[in-house]
């Protein structure tokens, strides 16, 4: 038996396997108060250059002083001015003495705490890409440690270092201490949504595997909406950097709990702890393995895997074309998703109602996508893109006098982006052969995470001109979903095995009618599955 026969034989979605869900979805709840903290821990609220009352005294009088309370003049955020009484000479300066910052919203922040506004203010959005690059530094190196040492490891270390680096950002002393320990917070991200979502598909059958790797991200989207009302309560930034780091020591109990994978334990040759793990299984799901069970192992696919490397994925025609488009796909995926998330700030209306609001539009989007995905891959993934793009583009003709509109654009826009980027990794996985599958979707990771360290940058050209972040995430997504006609239909086909097999997909009529990851799967490198939508 091969092992998805296994898997089919004990019940592949039975109750074992929606157990295991249970423990892979609560770390998705803290993994979005991670990825969306700083939308209240680095917030920027209204601010004034600072008085020194001796100056007053002795130099004139600080025209300032009479707009104390006015922290909407954006023109005395920066800069104080005074007029000399004796010549009524006007005079401006830059705030030596340091700003005064609105408490009406935020206790502290980030930016109360350090001074990043004005010339500093580029800081915190560089803090945001830094974290961002730790992604990108994750997804890279704990994912060559699961494939050596195994996903279950992997998940329990990403899980300790988690919580230990995000209790400690709540004492950071500095800011550099501060975007040092959010860089190796955001390397145990990814460690976490690669190895549990991987962990779960490779218990899940395949029929079932969509539907349940989705199921994670609406623990994302959960996890989203109670960010805002943990935010809304703590007001204080380090009490709210404590409040969503130390509940991951209640995750102990997963050394006890949370199995190995036993795909990876037969690639790895520990097949008689991978049969003990099967057999505990089919007990909880009602199901009996045979006494002597023997399991097959897909050579034939091993072999041509290893002969395969990221130079074929550009190295034939049709493989080049659909590469270059998945690979801009994902970068434009997670661009625009962290882009309208991050900037909820400036939406001029409830911050905490905002960022609720955005969690909730990823429930619907993820639903929607289950309802269309079968019917065609192609037109989802331009279609919503579509939507995500206009969205943004529409912001533009609406003044900021009118905060509702521009929010529910802005919600519009994310609902597309987000289904979009539940698309994505399905249609990726279907796209790319197996025999370079999994180097396929590593590489689409690789730019889906540089598209995470712009988003920030992009952010900041707000304040040089408001219409530039959304010229770019509105026109970025409709180049994409124009680009997404261009790759082949994979919903109902047979999926390629050889790149031969993907070169003539459109002519070709003589494709394995069964399903590769019948045999795939049990051969694959557990890093570079398809990963959830929030990686």
């Amino acid at each position: 038996m091969n092992f998805d026969q296994i898997l089919a034989a004990i019940d592949g979605f039975g109750k074992y396997q929606k157990i295991l869900y249970i423990w892979i979805c609560l770390p998705q709840i803290l993994l979005a108060f991670h990825m969306m903290a700083s939308v209240f821990t680095g917030a920027t609220p209204p601010h004034r250059c600072r008085e020194n009352s001796s100056s007053i005294a002795e130099n004139g009088t600080w025209i300032s002083a009479g707009l104390r309370q006015n922290f909407s003049l954006q023109e005395f955020q920066c800069v104080s001015v005074k007029v000399r009484p004796q010549d009524n000479h006007t005079e401006v300066l830059p705030c030596s003495h340091g700003w005064v910052y609105s408490k009406e919203t935020f206790e502290s922040t980030t930016v109360t705490e350090w001074d990043l506004v004005c010339d500093r203010a580029g800081l915190n959005s560089l803090s945001s890409s830094i974290y961002m690059s730790g992604l990108l530094v994750g997804s890279v190196v704990l994912g060559a440690m699961a494939d050596r040492y195994g996903r279950r490891f992997v998940l329990l270390l990403s899980l300790a270092l988690q919580t230990v680096f995000g209790v400690a950002v709540a004492f950071a002393p500095s800011f550099t201490v501060y975007t040092m320990l959010r860089f190796v917070v955001g390397m145990t991200i990814s460690g976490i949504i690669i190895n549990a979502f991987v962990l779960g598909t490779e218990w899940t059958c395949t029929k079932r595997r969509m539907l349940a790797g989705i199921t994670t991200d609406y623990a994302f989207g959960l996890g989203y909406m109670l960010l805002a009302g943990v935010a809304y309560l703590i007001r204080d930034w380090r009490k709210l950097q404590l409040a969503i780091s130390a509940p991951g020591f209640l995750f102990i109990f997963y050394i006890w709990v949370l199995p190995h994978s036993a795909r990876w334990l037969l690639a790895n040759d520990r097949r008689e702890e991978a049969i003990a793990l099967l057999r505990k299984a089919a007990l909880v799901n009602g199901r009996v393995l045979p006494p002597s069970l023997q399991v097959e192992k897909c050579d034939n696919f091993a072999g041509q895997k290893q002969s395969h490397s990221a130079v074929d994925l550009i190295r034939t025609p049709q493989m080049r074309k659909r590469s270059i488009i998945l690979f801009y796909l994902w970068f434009v995926n997670v661009l625009v998703y962290y882009g309208l998330s991050l900037g909820a700030s400036r939406m001029g209306t409830n911050l905490y109602l905002t960022q609720f609001v955005f969690g909730l539009v990823e429930i619907p989007a993820r639903t929607l996508v289950l309802l269309v995905l079968p019917w065609s891959r192609r037109f989802s993934q331009s279609g919503f893109m579509a939507v995500g793009g206009f969205a943004c583009l529409l912001m533009l003709t609406v003044p900021q006098e009118h905060p509702i509109v521009l929010t529910s654009l802005a919600m519009v826009g994310k609902f597309g982006i987000t289904a979009s980027f539940a698309v994505i990794y399905v249609y990726t996985a279907e796209i790319f052969p197996t025999v370079l599958r999994q180097t396929g979707i590593g590489t689409s990771s690789m730019f889906a995470r540089m598209g995470g360290v712009l988003a920030p940058i992009i952010n900041m050209l707000h304040d040089h001109n408001p219409a530039i972040p959304l010229i770019i995430f509105g026109l970025a997504p409709l180049v994409g979903a124009v680009l997404a006609t261009a790759l082949p239909e994979t919903a109902g086909k047979p999926l390629p095995d050889t790149v031969e097999d993907a070169e003539n997909w459109d002519s070709s009529t003589t494709l394995n009618k069964e399903d590769p990851e019948m045999c795939q799967d049990a051969v694959l490198k557990p890093e570079l599955q398809p990963l959830s939508s929030q990686s």
